[in-house]
């Protein structure tokens, strides 16, 4: 008798299906959104585009409209995303969905990949100067080890 092993399936073997980007409305995490575009176009993926809203307790104590200001970042970003998609509309056609997730972005976008299902995460570059010493959300994301990630300068 003759054991058969069940295929199990493997993420990313056949290339992606989901691709997860992170943005935040800085101009690194727009152009990381460009190139996940491309990605998820010419592989046929979906692209998930994500932004982490902050969780602030800081700035709600000291009366912030925290979560106001938050969630305009957010409908600013998924209009943006909305106004590209429409100018190359015809020309290249990508599926993508808009998704936000609450608390810091490295576990946001850990907590997003994973409920996604994602094949590849692709970021933004930090343009924060301190990143450079304590390390940035890509550099984490890429000890994690999870997802092939792609940083986009």
């Amino acid at each position: 008798m003759t054991e058969q092993h069940a295929q199990q399936f493997e993420r990313g073997t056949d290339g992606p299906k989901v691709i997860v980007v992170g943005v935040d409305g800085s101009d690194s995490s727009l152009r990381a959104a460009a190139y996940a575009g491309g990605l998820a176009r010419r592989q046929g993926a979906l692209l998930a585009v994500v932004y982490v809203q902050p969780v602030l307790a800081a700035g709600a104590a000291l009366g912030a409209p925290v979560a106001d200001a938050t969630e305009q970042i957010a409908e600013d970003i998924v209009q943006e995303i909305r106004e590209a998609a429409e100018r190359v509309k015809g020309i290249f056609d990508v599926r993508w969905e808009f998704h936000t997730f609450r608390g810091d972005p490295y576990n946001g976008l850990v907590t997003a990949a994973d409920e996604l299902r994602a094949d590849a995460v692709v970021v933004g570059a930090s343009e924060q100067a301190g990143h450079r010493i304590v390390g940035s959300v890509a550099v984490r994301l890429v000890k994690a080890g999870r997802w092939p990630v792609t940083v986009v300068p």
